[in-house]
C-alpha cells in the first residue's frame, strides 16, 4: 500500500498569509493529508485549521513540528523575512519541505539552507508552478526540435505595476529567473542598472521593502546575462509602465519565436518567423498545440492550483526516489542568485561573474 504522507502548514496572517494556496493544494494531492497548521495570529489560525479541516492547531511553528511530526512542510506565507527561520526549523528536524516563492533574502540564507538539505538529505521544493505546467515542458521539446532554430535570446519583463523596478524583481522576476534556469541553465554573468528618477540608486535609495524583502531599492531594474550557450537573457521592469500584459518569457531564435507566460497553467504562443515581425512576414501567433507536437495539458480540477498540486506531487515522488525536486533548493538559490546579481552589479558599477562572489544582500553595501 503507498505512503500517506502527513502534511503541515505554516502560514502567517497578515504577513504574506498563506500565500497561493500551498495549505489546500495538498487535498488534491491523493497519497497526502494535511493534518495540522500554525499560524501566530489567533483569528488567522481558527480560520486556516477550518478550511484545513484539522483539529491540531498552533500558535507557534516550532511546536507543531515537534509535537505532529509530519513528513512534509508547507512553507506558505509570501513575506519572505522568516522563510530561512521556517525553513531550517523543518530541516534540522528531518521534516521536507515544500516552500513559497521567493526563497530567501540573501545568498548566505540560501546557502545555509542548502547545506542543511544536504546535511540532513531532506528535499525541499519551491513554488514555481509554471516548470511543472506541462506546456513548460512541451516548449522545451519545440525548442530541442528546432521550431525555434537556435536560441539567440530570452527577454523576461515583470508586471511593471505600481511594484516596478526593484519589487518587481523579486516578487514577480522570481518566475521569470526560474523560467530562464529551466531552458537555459544558469548565467555566466550579469550587467545591470537599477534607477531611481532615472538616476544610478545610491544608499539613500535603499529602505526596507514590503512583503520582508529587506533591503530595496529603485523603480527600474533592467539585467542582461549571458549564458554558457553564447545566448543572452533580459530581464526589465519600470514602475507604472503596465499591468502585467507583459509579464512573460519570449524565446527568440532564428527560424521563430516562443512565448510563455507564467502561472499554474501558463499559455504558449509559437511563431514561425524568422524575423520575428509578422507585420512584415505575415506569419500569424499559434498556440502550442497546433504547433505539431504540442502535449495536451490534462484538466485543472483545482483551478488555479494545478502548478503547484504537480510541484507537490513531484515533490513526494523526489522523497521515494531519493532524487531532487524538479524545482528544488539548487533552483531556489539559482534565481534567488540571478536576482542578487542584479543588485550587485549595480554596486560594483559592471558585470559580475556567476556564481556572485559576495553571499551578502548588495543594497546593504551600497556606498
Amino acid at each position: 500500500m503507498p505512503k500517506k504522507y502527513r502534511i503541515a502548514a505554516i502560514g502567517r496572517t497578515g504577513h504574506g498569509d498563506y500565500g497561493h494556496g500551498i495549505d489546500v493544494l495538498w487535498a488534491q494531492v491523493p497519497n497526502a493529508e494535511i493534518v495540522a497548521v500554525a499560524d501566530d495570529n489567533e483569528a488567522g489560525l481558527a480560520a486556516a485549521a477550518k478550511r484545513l479541516k484539522v483539529e491540531r492547531a498552533f500558535s507557534d511553528y516550532r511546536t507543531m513540528l515537534d509535537d505532529v511530526k509530519p513528513d512534509v512542510v508547507s512553507i506558505a506565507p509570501r513575506w519572505i523575512d522568516q522563510h530561512r527561520d521556517m525553513i531550517l526549523a523543518a530541516v534540522e528536524r528531518g521534516i521536507h519541505v515544500f516552500t513559497e516563492k521567493p526563497f530567501c533574502r540573501t545568498l548566505a540564507e540560501a546557502d545555509e539552507i542548502v547545506a542543511a538539505c544536504e546535511r540532513t538529505h531532506v528535499k525541499l521544493a519551491i513554488a514555481h508552478p509554471t516548470r511543472y505546467a506541462p506546456k513548460a515542458e512541451t516548449a522545451k521539446r519545440l525548442i530541442a526540435a528546432g521550431k525555434v532554430g537556435r536560441v539567440l535570446e530570452y527577454r523576461g519583463r515583470g508586471k511593471e505595476d505600481s511594484r516596478g523596478g526593484g519589487e518587481d524583481l523579486w516578487v514577480l522576476g522570481s518566475h521569470v529567473m526560474d523560467l530562464i534556469r529551466f531552458f537555459a541553465g544558469h548565467p555566466q554573468w550579469c550587467f545591470a542598472t537599477v534607477t531611481a528618477s532615472g538616476r544610478s540608486i545610491r544608499k539613500s535609495d535603499v529602505h526596507e521593502g514590503p512583503e520582508g524583502l529587506g533591503p530595496l531599492a529603485g523603480d527600474a531594474v533592467h539585467a542582461l546575462y549571458g549564458l554558457a550557450d553564447g545566448a543572452t537573457a533580459y530581464f526589465s521592469s519600470l514602475r507604472g509602465a503596465g499591468d502585467g500584459a507583459r509579464f512573460a518569457l519570449q524565446i527568440f531564435g532564428t527560424a521563430g519565436v516562443l512565448e510563455i507566460d507564467t502561472g499554474n497553467a501558463p499559455h504558449v504562443k509559437y511563431l514561425a518567423d524568422a524575423s520575428w515581425s509578422p507585420g512584415r512576414s505575415g506569419a500569424r501567433w499559434q498556440d502550442v498545440s497546433s504547433a505539431g507536437i504540442a502535449l495536451a495539458e490534462p484538466a485543472d480540477k483545482a483551478g488555479l492550483h494545478l502548478g503547484n498540486i504537480l510541484a507537490a506531487q513531484d515533490l513526494l515522488a523526489a522523497i521515494e526516489e531519493h532524487r531532487e525536486p524538479k524545482g528544488g533548493v539548487y533552483e531556489a538559490r539559482g534565481a534567488t542568485e540571478m536576482i542578487l546579481a542584479v543588485f550587485e552589479s549595480q554596486r560594483v558599477g559592471g558585470p559580475v561573474p556567476l556564481p556572485l562572489k559576495n553571499r551578502q544582500h548588495p543594497l546593504a553595501m551600497l556606498a
